[in-house]
C-alpha cells in the first residue's frame, strides 16, 4: 500500500508539472503565435482555461487502473491484459502473434507484445516523433509518422532489431495539428488519412484520406472534407469504409458533434470546412453552401459533441453474441474543450441504408469529472476476444464473454 501510494503520488506530481508545463509552454506559444487548435477559441475565462489534456507522463501502475470501474453489458468481462505501455495507441498482430503497440505524443516508440500479454513488452522502435499510425501484411510491419510511411520487412523474425526500414513515401506534410496517422490495409492498398492542420481553415489537399500501392506510388483521394479521422475499417459484409471523424472546436460547447461515416461512392465531400455534423454551416466558411441539401455527404450517425472519436474496428471473431458479430466499435477519446467529460467504448450497427445505430458499451472512463483512462483503438484476438488500448493510464484491456 505504501508503495502504490508513492506511485500515485509521483504520477500526481509528474503529471501536474507535465501540465503546468504545458499550459505555460501554450501561453508562450500563443503570444508569439497562436497554435492550430486554438483558432476560433472564445475569449471567455472557461475557454481561455481549456487545453489538449496531455496523458500521464508514467503509465498507471496496475493496482490503480480503473478496470474494476468499467461497466458493460451483461455476460461481458474486462480484464487487464497489458499495463505499463506509456501513450499505448494502435494495436495491430502479426502473423506468429506479436501485438503491435503504436504510441504518439509521450511514447514515440512502438511496442511489441506476447500474444498473451505476459512477460516484458519490448520497445521494438525509440525515439520517433508521432510513430502512430501501424499496420502488419504478409510479414511486414508499416509505420506511419506525420513525415513518411516506413515499412519493416520480415519483422516478428527481428524484433531484436528491426534494420533499417524501406521508405514507402517520405512527402507527408508534416505539422503537429492532425498530422499523426492512422493505417488499414485492404486489397493490397495502403489507406491514410492527411488531416487538417487547424482547427478551423481552407485545407487545401489536406483533409483527405488517400490510398497507395504497398510500395508508395499511385497515390489517390478516396474521400475529401473529412477533418481528422484516426480511425476507420471496412465492413466484411460489402467492404464500404467506415471513419470517425472529429468536428471543429469552439463553436459551442455542444456543437458539433463528431461523426460516423461510410464512403459509399467515389469523389464524396464530407463537408469540412464548410459544415459540420451534416447540417450545420461554417460561421466562417459555410457561406453560400448548402449543408443541408445533397451538396455534402451526410454522417451515418453523431457521435457526440467533441467527443474524439478515434479508433473504429468491425467485430469479426465469434466469441460475442451474434448481435454483435458484424458491429463497429468506436473508441470515444473524450473532449478536452468541453466542461463536462465523458469517454467510453461504444458499439454501432450499420442499418443498412447508409445509417447506424450506436449505443455506448464499456463505461467508466471518467470519475468525478476526470480522466481515469482514454479508450484509443482495438484489435480482436484469434479466440474472439477484444483488446482495446489505453493512452492516458498506458494500459491494455481484454473483454471477453462468457454468457449470462
Amino acid at each position: 500500500m505504501k508503495n502504490a501510494m508513492i506511485r500515485a503520488t509521483v504520477r500526481a506530481v509528474c503529471a501536474a508539472t507535465l501540465l503546468l508545463a504545458g499550459h505555460a509552454g501554450w501561453a508562450q506559444q500563443k503570444a508569439e503565435e497562436e497554435p492550430g487548435w486554438a483558432k476560433g477559441r472564445p475569449k471567455t475565462d472557461t475557454a481561455m482555461r481549456m487545453a489538449p489534456v496531455p496523458a500521464f507522463p508514467i503509465p498507471t501502475a496496475v493496482d490503480q487502473l480503473p478496470t474494476k470501474k468499467f461497466k458493460l453489458p451483461p455476460g461481458f468481462k474486462v480484464e487487464t491484459f497489458a499495463s505499463g505501455l506509456l501513450d499505448a495507441r494502435g494495436l495491430r498482430q502479426g502473423e506468429k502473434g506479436t501485438i503491435f503497440v503504436s504510441t504518439l505524443f509521450v511514447g514515440n516508440k512502438v511496442y511489441a507484445l506476447p500474444a498473451d500479454g505476459k512477460g516484458q513488452a519490448k520497445t521494438i522502435i525509440d525515439k520517433m516523433p508521432f510513430a502512430t499510425g501501424i499496420e502488419f501484411h504478409k510479414g511486414a510491419l508499416y509505420v506511419a509518422t506525420n513525415t513518411k510511411i516506413l515499412r519493416y520487412d520480415n519483422a516478428e523474425a527481428n524484433l531484436d532489431n528491426l534494420g533499417e526500414p524501406k521508405v514507402l513515401y517520405d512527402k507527408l506534410p508534416g505539422g503537429g495539428d492532425h498530422s499523426w496517422k492512422y493505417l488499414r490495409i485492404r486489397d493490397e492498398k495502403l489507406y491514410f488519412a492527411i488531416g487538417a492542420p487547424c482547427n478551423i481553415c481552407d485545407p487545401g489537399e489536406y483533409a483527405k484520406i488517400y490510398r497507395m500501392n504497398l510500395d508508395g506510388t499511385g497515390m489517390e483521394t478516396v474521400a475529401a472534407g473529412v477533418r481528422n479521422t484516426v480511425g476507420f475499417d471496412f465492413n466484411p459484409k460489402g467492404g464500404q469504409l467506415w471513419f470517425t471523424d472529429n468536428g471543429r472546436d469552439w463553436l459551442s460547447e455542444e456543437i458539433p458533434n463528431d461523426e460516423l461515416n461510410v464512403v459509399s461512392g467515389p469523389n464524396q465531400h464530407f463537408g469540412y470546412p464548410f459544415c459540420h455534423q451534416g447540417n450545420i454551416s461554417d460561421p466562417e466558411f459555410g457561406w453560400g453552401k448548402d449543408c443541408t441539401g445533397n451538396e455534402f455527404a451526410k454522417p451515418a450517425a453523431l457521435l457526440g459533441p467533441h467527443a474524439g472519436s478515434l479508433g473504429l474496428k468491425f467485430y469479426t471473431g465469434k466469441m460475442f453474441p451474434a448481435k454483435y458479430q458484424g458491429a463497429m466499435f468506436i473508441a470515444r477519446h473524450g473532449p478536452w474543450n468541453r466542461t463536462v467529460k465523458y469517454a467510453d467504448v461504444s458499439v454501432a450497427w450499420p442499418d443498412g441504408k447508409g445509417g447506424a445505430k450506436v449505443e455506448p458499451f464499456m463505461t467508466g472512463f471518467v470519475e468525478n469529472n476526470t480522466y481515469l483512462g482514454r479508450p484509443v483503438d482495438f484489435m480482436v484476438m484469434k479466440d474472439g476476444s477484444l483488446l482495446v488500448s489505453d493512452d492516458h493510464a498506458g494500459a491494455i484491456y481484454r473483454i471477453t464473454y462468457g454468457g449470462k
